[in-house]
């Protein structure tokens, strides 16, 4: 095998690379990510992935929207884009290094467009030969200014909190992809430039200023308790990556922290351009349930129910909005029916009146997806206001033999938290749950009638 394409050229940081070698690596790591998005996408859904559906200029944010799939698709292509993502970011960083400039700019990676224009510049920009005795990295265990290190760390994860936020009103790929990176990457960086210490202590040090981050956001008020920890896989995984980025750059006499604080100065560019993003394509969620009664006797069961009894799933206790009662004013097309959640009422004007066949409506209103926990009593994040947010749904009801029914339930919705691929998998499973406790409490009513 060529070294140009050698995969340990990939996942390390001791191999310089050129021009040449990254316009090829690049080529081919690009047609290899778009294969198997392509190919997962087309064995699920026979349909095919264009280049175009690339919507968010950031390699890991592929948005399934358009397509109805499954949740495990979307945790697949997550899973299958984060090698992708280092990988991109460590050439970049070598290239870059090669080419005579700071390493810090690879972290231009994560800043949408800006990033396209980094890939290129890096593409054409021939080597700096001065620098070539300093490119090799070796690393020596040792200690460092931890309490500078996470200071820096929290300053950049809280500042970028505030703008991203309450500034932008975003929750996009600056806040949950960028900043956990530049956290990683400056941590270790200043842990390690004073002298070398463990890829492990370095992890550790990242780890904490990332949990104290969602500490001082809970404790604040503004962030809950439940979002915090769903952010906690991925904000950790692409912490860690940074840090590795940092702590081989803290070992080269040439980088600064100056560099990182150009690259900081992109973030809230950044998430400007997540806050202007075009609406997200609706994901539909499906359900169903067979019932043993005719289509026309469960009809009544499905336009209004009785309320629920107390919910006893995991899911409902930890805070998650829960369906309650569903009652309908009117008849027929125009109609208006409300489901009332734990946390307020869905308003629902009827679109379609089939009965004993098809109901169909819009969302009209919605309560908050949730109540987070928290220190204080009725904190409301923004992100419970319209980034998860339902815009239509329908029951259908099939009619099958022996005289028993079909029943299934669709939920459309969109997601206005990136990466989608990562923050849908909890909106499936959340609003899966809630189609099974009303479709079992369908079942139970006419049962019982």
């Amino acid at each position: 095998m060529s070294p140009l394409i050698e995969p340990r050229l990939w996942f390390t940081f001791d191999e310089r690379v050129d021009r040449r070698t990254y316009v090829i690596n690049g080529l081919l790591l690009a047609v290899l990510k778009y294969a198997g998005d392509t190919a997962m996408v087309w064995i699920v859904t026979r349909k095919l992935w264009l280049p175009t559906d690339y919507i968010h200029p950031s390699v890991v944010l592929s948005d399934l929207g358009k397509f109805s799939t499954p949740t495990w698709l979307a945790l697949a292509l997550l899973i299958w884009a984060l090698p992708f993502l280092w990988i991109g970011v460590s050439l970049s960083m070598r290239r870059a290094l090669d080419a005579g400039f700071s390493g810090w700019s690879a972290l231009l990676f994560f800043v949408p467009l800006v990033n396209y224009a980094l890939m290129a510049m890096l593409a054409l920009l021939p080597s700096d030969s001065s620098r070539e005795s300093s490119v090799r990295l070796h690393l020596e265990g040792g200690s460092a200014s931890l309490l500078k290190a996470i200071a820096a760390g929290l300053a950049v994860g809280l500042g970028m909190l505030a703008i991203s936020v309450y500034a932008f009103a975003s929750y996009g790929a600056a806040l949950f992809l960028g900043t956990p990176f530049l956290i990683g990457a400056l941590t270790a960086f200043l842990l390690n430039r004073p002298q070398p210490t463990s890829g492990a202590r370095t992890q550790l040090a990242v780890a904490a200023t990332m949990a104290t981050v969602g500490a001082i956001a809970l404790a604040t008020g503004g962030e809950g308790a439940i979002c915090l920890l769903m952010a906690a896989p991925i904000a950790l995984a692409i912490g860690a990556m940074g840090a590795s980025l940092g702590r081989r750059l803290a070992n080269r006499r040439d980088e600064s922290p100056l560099g990182a604080a150009m690259v900081m100065l992109m973030l809230p560019l950044s998430a400007s351009l997540d806050a202007g993003s075009a609406e997200p394509p609706l994901r539909e969620v499906r359900s169903s349930i067979e019932i043993d009664a005719t289509p026309m006797q469960v009809w009544p069961h499905v336009i209004a129910f009785r309320p629920l009894p107390a919910p006893t799933e995991l899911v409902f206790r930890t805070g998650i909005a829960y369906p309650i009662r569903a009652d309908i004013s009117g008849e027929g097309v125009g109609a208006v029916r409300r489901c009332v959640f734990s946390t307020g009422a869905f308003v629902e004007p009827i679109t379609r009146w089939e009965p004993g066949v098809r109901l169909s409506f819009d969302v009209a209103e919605q309560p908050a997806p949730m109540q987070e926990w928290s220190p204080y009593a009725d904190i409301t994040p923004l992100h419970l206001d319209g980034y998860l947010k339902s815009q239509r749904g329908e029951f259908r009801l099939i009619a099958l033999p022996g005289g028993r029914t079909r029943l299934e339930g669709s939920t459309w919705y969109g997601m206005r938290i990136q990466p989608t691929a990562y923050w849908s998998l909890f909106g499936d499973v959340i609003i899966s749950r809630i189609h099974r406790r009303v479709l079992d409490h369908i079942r139970a009513e006419v049962a019982g009638s």
